[in-house]
């Protein structure tokens, strides 16, 4: 039996108040009323679709040991570096092994179905493969887009063993059909006319895929328990039920309220939204649409009910903060040119040897544990740091990125620059041993007390703009 063995999902902490947006626009787009509602979530400044597929990954890898991981793949349209493997960064964080297949795939919606589709073809060749799909899509200010996009992530595991979803068919088909793009340089989408991509997309190349995807299940529409198809139209997906015959009962809710479409992760977003309330014999069909389209159909087994507890999606989306603050969202965008002033001014040039030498410490966040006196230390050191050992060249690799740790002292610092003032940072300490300064983020004055419990987080540190934009990554710490 081939199929999912585990999910997680990621949806940022703050949720964009619609109201808010339109309330700052109505002078120029009064048309935009009709969706001021409800909130859409809103990446932090140091979170990009890298950050956001760690964190559902994270998730998927709850109870599971990331050495069983053989392949992975990770989907966007937001790829933070056109010529470095994606992948790549998001496997050093999670510690996968070195000798996996690791690929990038984008330049279209559907990306997250072709990846899923791809890790269950890998599973069944017996290689357990790892789908991570996430999107920070920007929009034009003042646009339907800005309105209607969400950034968030989702992630699966595809295996053999275990199996909470079993396949039971797919179907792809591939056609150049242009209902929006993005020009290599450019920076937003641009789309076409809502009622020809409905009439002449959605409606004409999705239900023969589905009715075909069906078929060869043996199936026929009324028995999906689940129907997940993502489109800024909501019509569109009661349209095509209707065409291939599933009940209007099964068709699920696309999180626009809430999350907004999160673009080439969206079918995996609701995917986990739905394996986290799914029962045994649910059948799930789920399609991308994008240049074509992706659909495939699976069976939920009772495998589900003994996957170990996770945030999943419904998780995040209980942890949530009202942004009623519209230019912090421009500003978290890069869309609102602020005075940084001088202390902003200083070189953020990334030594790339120091960085492949110390990968291990900075993206896996593995510290040391002395195997002469037990001591964990963070980071590893020639000589272990207990004054009552001192061992030379004692340091076994110890892994503490998912680790809690407390508060020992902390700061809010108002003159430092940082995206999001005031910055705070402080000493934290791990029961385990070993302790570090960090910086904090995703968090309130109210939640930073000393004792607090803290998690880590996967996040930008900066961004060196005079060398081409790269970014550097480091873990934070975050109110557990």
């Amino acid at each position: 039996m081939v199929g999912i063995v585990a999910y997680g999902g990621y949806v940022p902490r703050r949720r964009l108040s619609r109201p808010a947006v339109h309330e700052a626009n109505k002078w120029f787009a009064p048309g935009l009323r009709g969706l001021a509602v409800g909130e859409r979530a809103m990446a932090n400044w140091d979170e990009d679709s890298i950050t956001m597929a760690v964190e559902a990954a994270r998730d998927c890898l709850t109870g599971l040991s990331p050495a069983a991981v053989r392949q992975t793949y990770f989907a966007s349209t937001t790829l933070p570096f056109k010529d470095r493997q994606n992948a790549g960064v998001i496997g050093a964080a999670l510690l996968l092994d070195e000798g996996v297949l690791a690929a990038d795939l984008g330049g279209s919606q559907k990306a997250g179905t072709s990846a899923l589709i791809a890790g269950l073809t890998a599973a069944q060749a017996g290689l357990t493969t790892l789908v991570a799909a996430a999107d920070k899509r920007p929009a034009r200010v003042a646009s339907s887009q800005e309105l209607q996009y969400g950034d968030g992530a989702a992630a699966v595991l595809c295996g053999s063993e275990r199996v909470i979803a079993r396949l039971l068919g797919h179907r792809s088909t591939s056609v150049d059909f242009v209902d929006h793009f993005r020009g290599a340089d450019a920076e937003f989408d641009y789309a076409w006319e809502e009622r020809w991509i409905r009439d002449e997309g959605y409606l004409k190349i999705v239900p023969p895929a589905i009715r075909a995807a069906l078929a060869a299940c043996g199936l026929d529409g009324k028995a999906v328990t689940h129907f997940l198809m993502p489109s800024l139209m909501p019509v569109a997906s009661r349209q095509i039920a209707r065409q291939v015959g599933i009940g209007e009962s099964a068709i699920r809710e696309p999180l626009a309220a809430t999350v907004g479409d999160t673009g080439a992760a969206h079918p995996l977003v609701l995917l986990v939204h739905t394996l986290q309330t799914a029962e045994p014999g649910d059948r799930i069909l789920v399609a991308g649409f994008g240049q074509g389209v992706d659909v495939v159909v699976l069976e939920v087994t009772a495998e589900v009910k003994s996957l170990p507890a996770r945030r999943g999606v419904r998780g995040w989306l209980a942890r949530r903060k009202e942004e009623t603050n519209y230019l912090r969202f421009l500003a978290f965008q890069d869309l609102l040119p602020l005075d940084k002033g001088m202390r902003a001014e200083f070189d953020k040039r990334t030594a790339l040897s120091i960085l492949w030498r110390k990968r291990d410490m900075l993206y896996g966040m593995v510290g040391g544990r002395c195997r002469i006196c037990g001591t964990v230390q963070f980071p590893q050191s020639v000589v272990c740091v207990n004054p009552e050992c001192r061992a030379p060249g004692s340091q076994d690799a110890y892994p503490m990125s998912g680790l809690t740790a407390t508060v020992q002292s902390w700061s809010a610092d108002a003159l430092t620059y940082s995206p999001d003032p005031p910055s705070y940072y402080g000493m934290i300490t791990f029961p385990e041993g070993g302790r570090l300064t960090a910086d904090f983020t995703d968090c309130d004055p109210e939640q930073i007390q000393v004792g607090a419990a803290m998690r880590m987080t996967f996040r930008i540190r900066d961004v060196d703009m005079a060398r081409g934009g790269f970014k550097r990554y480091f873990w934070k710490a975050t109110p557990a």
